[in-house]
């Protein structure tokens, strides 16, 4: 018997303390996170690309103010208006000439206007002389507030008024809903025409009626997810171990519902800054001659069959950054699921 048991190998592993050596490193729900998000082409490239354009916009500030971006000279209206983008005489789109319906030939505005040979303008100019690569700086620089207003008072009402409301229930979230929907019933227009008679249109009016209407979506949504969560077996263990409720709803339901709250705030932002754009459009919005996007699109509605570009370029801005919030938030989303696991 002994003879045969000496016979009897172990293979693959060298040693007791080998068997019990993990090979996955422990990370962190934050690392966890990052590591499934960079696994997201899409998302990865507009983090990027949302980052890139942050820090633009603040160092903007310095080099791009407000009066450049307004300020005209009357008495060269006719040299610099309506100047189609010009780089170098050798790129298309950007080699200043323009194409006008009935000619045959492109035309040189730069040259026809008598511009100096030392100016340019890589995004064109407007009707009045002013150039729109620095209206486009600060038309982008507000719609960023915009989203940065709108995401903070989803955080900061929105996320703790649906938390509170699902997780307590009972008369207290009867009340709270009711409050919602006598909220949500009345028109986002109607409150911003009250406050630009009482205020004056302007930023002040759409971050106070964003204030006032822009939370309810979010809290609804994390009050839905806080009655899932709330009965769960690991709240209820919470619960019986003594944890309490304001405890239990930070450490436990809120990580858990993290994914929606992204989400939300990543769908929140594009819905802000277009309702921005919207209202400078019916002016409503920013104050002429500040230049916002909207306001941008709807100056130049009626020379788009002649000057196309002065509507593709701030329109083309408008697109892509309320893209990069769309995919960014489907990247956050699948990243900060506790559920999602390795892919």
């Amino acid at each position: 018997m002994a003879t045969q048991e000496n016979t009897f190998k172990l293979v693959g592993i060298g040693s007791s303390s080998s068997q019990e050596k993990i090979t996955k490193p422990a990370l962190s729900f934050t690392q966890d996170a990052w590591r499934r998000l960079k696994k997201n082409k899409l998302a990865v490239v507009s983090l990027w690309f949302l980052t890139i354009l942050i820090a633009f916009s603040l160092l903007s500030t310095v080099f791009v103010t407000q009066k450049d971006a307004n300020d005209f000279n009357a008495n060269e209206v006719t040299v610099y208006r309506n100047l189609p983008p010009k780089i170098s005489d050798s790129l298309p789109f950007w080699n200043g000439k323009i194409h006008y319906s009935g000619n045959s030939k492109d035309t040189d505005p730069y040259t026809y206007q008598e511009v100096p040979k030392n100016k340019r303008f890589i995004l064109g100019t407007d009707s009045l002389g002013r150039s729109l690569a620095k209206r486009i700086t600060v038309g982008v620089r507000i719609s960023l507030m915009i989203a940065i207003v709108a995401t903070f008072f989803d955080l900061l009402i929105g996320v703790v008024y649906g938390l509170i409301s699902g997780f307590v229930g009972g008369k207290v979230d009867l009340v709270m809903q009711r409050i919602i929907e006598i909220i949500s019933s009345i028109p986002n227009l109607v409150i911003v025409t009250m406050l630009g008679l009482w205020l004056g249109s302007g930023m002040l009016s759409i971050i106070i009626s964003l204030a006032i209407v822009g939370w309810t979506s979010m809290a609804r949504q994390v009050r839905n997810m806080t009655l899932s969560y709330r009965e769960r077996e690991f709240v209820l263990a919470s619960r019986s171990l003594g944890e309490s409720k304001a405890k239990i709803a930070l450490k436990h339901v809120l990580p858990n519902i993290s994914g929606v709250i992204i989400v939300q705030i990543m769908m929140t932002v594009p819905s802000a800054i277009m309702y921005e754009a919207v209202l400078s459009a019916i002016n409503l919005g920013v104050k002429p001659p500040t230049a916002s996007l909207g306001s941008l699109i709807t100056d130049a509605q009626e020379n788009f069959q002649y000057y196309p570009y002065q509507i593709i370029l701030p329109s083309l801005a408008l697109i892509l950054i309320s893209l990069a919030f769309i995919l960014l938030g489907d990247g956050l989303r699948d990243a900060f699921d506790p559920k999602s696991g390795d892919r």
